[in-house]
Parts: C-alpha cells; structure tokens; sequence
C-alpha cells in the first residue's frame, strides 16, 4: 500500500543541496510526488511529499538522519494522508502588488480566514521598483473559496479591502 510522507530541509545554500536530499529519497526507493524549493537569504529550503511503501518510509526515516548529519540540513518528516477532494470548492487566483510594508501577508490571510476561504499555495517576494528603485512586495496565491459564498460580493468586498490597505490586486477564477 502506498505510504506518503512530507519532508522539510532547511540549510545553507549550496551547491549540491537538492542532490543529497533527493539522493536520499530514490536510494531508499521513493518517489518524490510534489515539492517546492527556494532560496531564501543564504538559506535553501525545500517541502517534499514522498510516496513509497512502509518499508521504504522507514528506512527514509533512518536515512534522512544521516543526510542530516552529514549535510548540514535540519530536517523534519512527517506522515500524511491523501487529500480527499472537495468538490464545493470554488479556487482562485489572487495577485497582489503594493509598496513593501509590514503585514501584508497577516491582512490578506486575516481577510481571507474570516471568511473561511483556504490558502492552497502562495509566494511572496520583495523587490525594486524597475524605474523608481522604490522597495515593492508582491504576493500570487490560489485559494479555495467556499460553494456557498456570493462571488460577485466577495470580490467586491475584497477590493474595497486591498483598496483601503493600498494593494493593487487581481481576484480570477483558476483556469484550466
């Protein structure tokens, strides 16, 4: 029977830090089904979820701790289960652009929690200003918005919000 796991990695960045990891992972025989990786600051972090069978899984966990001995990563496993689908879920995409300033992300998950709608992904990122050199943040998230919630009301609710904080933002249904 198929087992998944989720394993987290945090480390300096370097060369070869994805190499270790996912060398772990395939000589232990799993399958890395999804993951995400990025540098942040001098850091490499990395969420992977990983199917395999109990055996595999189990020496993952024994395996993982030499990686991280030996590679400098602080990492975390975690069993999980299949996500069952949810078919009254309607999801979204949501961008937003604005002059870097602190909370926005807590404003916009405050927003958006309150009204029972999920975040499935998101990414934040800060930058400069291409002709201005002024200090901008931008955020791209997709969430789940409740069946039962009135689109055309929630919309506008969330761009009177954004508008009041100073967020330039797009709210459009996921396509495809």
């Amino acid at each position: 029977m198929k087992q998944l796991v989720v394993i987290s990695a945090v480390g300096g960045d370097r060369s070869g830090v994805v190499h270790d990891l996912t060398r772990a992972v395939l000589d232990c025989g799993g399958n890395i089904l999804d993951s995400r990786m990025i540098a942040l600051g001098s850091e490499f972090a990395m969420l992977l979820l990983v199917s395999g069978s109990w055996h595999t899984l189990a020496r993952l966990e024994s395996e993982l701790k030499k990686v991280e001995e030996s590679s400098g990563l602080a990492l975390s496993m975690r069993r999980t289960e299949e996500r069952p689908p949810r078919t009254d879920l309607l999801p979204y995409a949501i961008d937003v652009v604005c002059l870097d300033q602190p909370g926005i992300v807590f404003n916009l998950a405050s927003f958006l929690a309150s009204r029972g709608i999920d975040i499935a992904e998101m990414a934040t990122r800060s930058y400069s200003a291409a002709h201005t050199g002024a200090p901008m943040f931008s955020v791209q998230m997709t969430v789940n918005i409740p069946g039962n919630l009135q689109i055309a009301a929630l919309r506008d609710e969330f761009m009177d919000f954004c508008d009041h904080l100073n967020l330039d933002a797009i709210m459009e249904p996921v396509k495809g």
